[in-house]
Parts: structure tokens; C-alpha cells; sequence
């Protein structure tokens, strides 16, 4: 019974898997709106109650859809600080869902400011990365609304990865000192006290705040750019995102601003 269970679960997931990538090349071609279950059953030569058995409704497709998307661009950004310096050696336990790898503890120990801030501009790079190769993914969700469709909480986890991957550089920062505080308006005390209470206790909340700013900048970099809002303006694109990103880095406390470079100081004093 054993060897029956497990073929008909091995069975079940391909024919997910095979609902879900016809889903996927039906978003390319008509967009989140016009997905339709029978269609996607008439492309697979399935009956509409089969696949029904599957996913009950559109939105239900369109959840696994877009919590697999948040997954995959999380997996990125995870992968990113993985392979970055000073990340955990090969070998170490690996991360679990939405926990981003820490300095490992001789290099956290004495991590030097750009060390953070080159692990941030890795995980960016990997963001975008991701997006520029899974356009109509990151289209479902960072894109317009799909009318009608509201997400359920199976997607907060999910969506959560890169903003946890931020937050865990700014942590991994804080923890050696390697953090300097941004400013923080007054009237803004009262938001900022709240962000970190849901988002980050451990961290100063003049950081959340920035943190929370850089984390919807690095997003709005890239709609801008995979949306065609660039273009005819911006060639250099590559180079313009790191230089932004490396902007990011510097308003979240994380390496040494941009204005303490004697350039930058000389340019001021003109």
C-alpha cells in the first residue's frame, strides 16, 4: 500500500506541476486577468473537473502561482548572501524559508562596513536578476492587481524572504557595529516605533524605516526598468542599478556615505 500511496503522490505532483506551467505560459501570453482554468485543462487534454480537483477555483491557481513566485525570487535573494563573502562556510546547516544566512562568526566579528554593504548590493543584483529572467512572474507580483483576486495570508510568508534578507544584513551589521544610524524625522517617531515593533525589534528604529524605504526603492528600480519606464532614458542599466542600490545601502546605515568620500566632500564645497 505504501509503494501505491507513493506512486499516486509522485502522479499528483507532476500533474500540479504540469497545471502550473501551463498557467505560467498562459500568464506570458494573456496576463494574470484573463487566466482560465478550462483553458488551461483544454491545453492539457484534461476534463474540467479533473483539474478541478487540482486548484477549485482560479485563485486558487493563481495563489500557488504567486506563492511560488515569492519563494523563487526569495530563494534568489538567500542565495545571494549565501555566496557572498563572510556568509556561512559550505557545510553549515542551510537556511530554512524566509531566514536569510548570517555572517559567519569570524568574519561577523570583524566585518568591515563594506563587507555589509557588499552583501546588500549581491542580494539586489540577485533580485533583479531573478526578475529580468521571470518577467510575467514578477509582473503577478509586483505588477497591476489581477481584478478580483485577493490574496490570502498563504502569500505573507513568502512575500516576506527579501524584505527578511535586508533585514537580516542590517542585523548582521548592528550586531558588529558596523551599523550607523540614518536620520529619523520627529513626526515620524511614532510610525518608525511601530515598523520595528512588526518588523525588526532588534534593530534602531531610524533603520527600519530606512530599511522599509530602501525595500520599496529596490522594487520601484526594477518595475521601472523591466516595465519600460527606462526606456529612451537610462542605457547603462546595470551600472545605474548598482550605483543606485549602492545609494540604498548607504541611507540604511550600512558602509560609509557617500559623502564622506573626498570627492563627493570637494563637489560639496563647489
Amino acid at each position: 500500500m505504501t509503494t501505491i500511496r507513493g506512486a499516486r503522490a509522485r502522479a499528483r505532483m507532476e500533474v500540479t506541476a504540469a497545471i502550473k506551467d501551463e498557467a505560467r505560459r498562459q500568464l506570458a501570453a494573456e496576463g494574470a486577468a484573463k487566466l482560465s482554468l478550462r483553458a488551461v485543462a483544454r491545453e492539457l487534454g484534461m476534463v474540467s473537473s479533473a483539474l478541478y480537483r487540482y486548484f477549485p477555483s482560479r485563485d486558487d491557481l493563481l495563489t500557488a502561482l504567486i506563492v511560488d513566485a515569492y519563494d523563487a525570487v526569495g530563494a534568489a535573494a538567500e542565495s545571494a548572501l549565501t555566496a557572498a563573502p563572510g556568509a556561512p562556510e559550505s557545510g553549515a546547516p542551510a537556511p530554512g524559508p524566509a531566514v536569510a544566512p548570517a555572517l559567519s562568526a569570524p568574519a561577523a566579528s570583524a566585518a568591515p562596513a563594506a563587507l555589509h554593504s557588499a552583501r546588500w548590493i549581491a542580494l539586489c543584483q540577485a533580485v533583479r536578476a531573478w526578475a529580468l529572467a521571470h518577467p510575467h512572474e514578477y509582473a503577478l507580483i509586483y505588477g497591476s492587481p489581477v481584478p478580483g483576486y485577493s490574496a490570502p495570508s498563504d502569500t505573507i510568508g513568502p512575500a516576506a524572504r527579501v524584505g527578511g534578507a535586508l533585514i537580516a544584513i542590517a542585523r548582521d551589521a548592528h550586531r558588529t557595529g558596523g551599523l550607523a544610524l540614518p536620520p529619523l524625522a520627529e513626526e515620524l517617531r511614532p510610525e518608525a516605533h511601530r515598523l520595528t515593533a512588526l518588523l525588526a525589534p532588534d534593530l534602531p528604529p531610524a533603520v527600519v524605516v530606512a530599511l522599509t524605504a530602501a525595500w520599496s526603492q529596490l522594487f520601484g528600480l526594477i518595475s521601472f526598468e523591466l516595465f519600460g519606464q527606462f526606456n529612451k532614458v537610462v542605457e547603462e542599466r546595470d551600472a545605474f542599478f548598482t550605483q543606485a542600490v549602492t545609494r540604498l545601502s548607504y541611507e540604511v546605515g550600512l558602509g560609509a556615505h557617500p559623502s564622506a568620500d573626498p570627492l563627493s566632500r570637494g563637489a560639496a564645497r563647489r
